[in-house]
């Protein structure tokens, strides 16, 4: 099984770190995010990584060269000409995935999911892809029915709603920023240039099988702001 790290964002709610270096370099415990991730997927026996780059690019590049890949063999998809926003950043680097189960995960979030549980329930589930959630509050939820197939989305400010499949009932779930996909899953993107993968999801729910694996009770936390590193720290001495 192969990895693929999303850390080609700007990290403007990671101001000013980002106004000079990217957010993938941002320090825990004397580690930069990136190098946590990439020793995390270690632990479960996944040490081919690709990692998109945009925002300082040189510099993650530089991390990973000096650092010999903390042990893993990690490649490069170069998004320097514009940055692509998860679905897009995925589909460029599709050909670097080619043939193979993927887990992608964006690289400010630090977690102990146990990623062994979450690959069982995908090889029984046989999903198109399989999305790690939990059921803390967040302002943008998917839904799901009671056998945790994706059927929706619902941004809980605005209150609208993107429905992929009519269901009676339908369970909030927030996206931890972790999934599984299968190799054949970049065949079927039909969007093009800059685009999130929440909208490739979305559209793929109307006749593919996505499953929600509930990962509550994990510690989990997004650092996307500055105020997020003490409490990441606490969590992940």
């Amino acid at each position: 099984m192969q990895a693929m790290i999303f850390a080609a964002g700007l990290g403007t709610r990671f101001k000013p770190w980002t106004d000079r270096h990217p957010k993938a370099l941002a320090v825990i415990n004397g580690k930069s995010l990136l190098q946590r991730n990439i020793e995390y997927l270690q632990r479960y026996g996944i040490r081919k990584v690709v990692v998109n780059v945009h925002h300082f690019a040189d510099q993650i590049e530089n991390a990973i060269r000096e650092n010999d890949g903390w042990g893993s063999e990690v490649r490069i998809s170069d998004e320097r000409s514009q940055v692509l926003e998860t679905g897009g950043g995925l589909k460029q680097a599709a050909p670097l995935l080619a043939g193979q189960r993927t887990l992608l995960l964006n690289v400010d979030i630090l977690t102990d999911l146990d990623l062994g549980r979450l690959i069982r329930f995908h090889e029984a589930e046989q999903p198109l892809a399989t999305l790690a959630v939990t059921g803390r509050s967040s302002s943008r939820q998917f839904l799901f029915n009671d056998t945790m197939t994706l059927c929706g989305w619902r941004n809980n400010q605005t209150g609208q709603e993107r429905i992929s499949r009519q269901e009676s009932a339908l369970q909030p779930k927030a996206f931890s920023g972790i999934h599984l996909i299968e190799p054949g899953l970049p065949d079927l993107i039909e969007e093009t240039g800059k685009f999130g993968i929440v909208d490739l999801y979305l559209r793929l729910a109307t006749r593919e099988t996505i499953k929600g694996f509930d990962h509550s009770g994990s510690r989990f936390i997004d650092v996307g702001k500055p105020e997020a590193v003490a409490t990441a720290e606490s969590l992940f001495p």
